[in-house]
This record gives C-alpha cells, structure tokens and sequence, in this order.
C-alpha cells in the first residue's frame, strides 16, 4: 500500500495530505516513505528495476533535457552581476 501510496503522490503531484482514504492515513505513508527514502530502500528498488529493464532490452539511456526558461524576479533584474573578470561562468577556464 506504501508504494502505490506513494506512486499516486508523485504521479499527481498532490500533497501528502491529499492523499485518498483508499491508502490509509496518509501520515503512516509518509513516514514509510520518509524512513524508506533515508534508508536508501528508493534507490536500490530503481537500480534493480532498471537493471531488469536494461538485462530486457527496454531501457534507453538517452536522456532528454528540458529546455524551460526560469525568468529573473523584477527586483532582481537590476542587481549587479558578478561574472568574475572577463571569462563567462559557460566558458571553460585554462
């Protein structure tokens, strides 16, 4: 119940709370997710289920970047910019 608690959080994006009856209390999912999350169980059910999609021949690892763009807050379009001397933070330093 943890883990499809848990998949519905983040598949809609609701929080915590939202979470339905069907669930149970949605402090209980929480807290499994939170003492699963730092006992690092999350990332060994992803390594093991992309090793079984890559050992299947269904996984691609060609990533796709998002090319949103994050606009500056109107009082922050004005500040002074640091770019330290003359080299762009984008350009590669000798």
């Amino acid at each position: 119940m943890v883990v499809e608690a848990t998949a519905w959080r983040f598949r809609t994006g609701a929080p915590w709370r939202d979470l339905p009856d069907r669930f149970g209390n949605w402090n209980t999912i929480y807290r499994n997710f939170d003492r699963w999350s730092k006992a690092g169980v999350w990332a060994r059910v992803l390594e093991q289920v992309q090793a079984m999609a890559h050992q299947a021949g269904d996984l691609d690892w060609v990533a796709s970047i998002d090319s949103t763009i994050v606009r500056v807050h109107q009082h922050g379009a004005t500040l002074p910019r640091d770019t330290g001397g003359t080299i762009e933070l984008q350009e590669v330093r000798p």
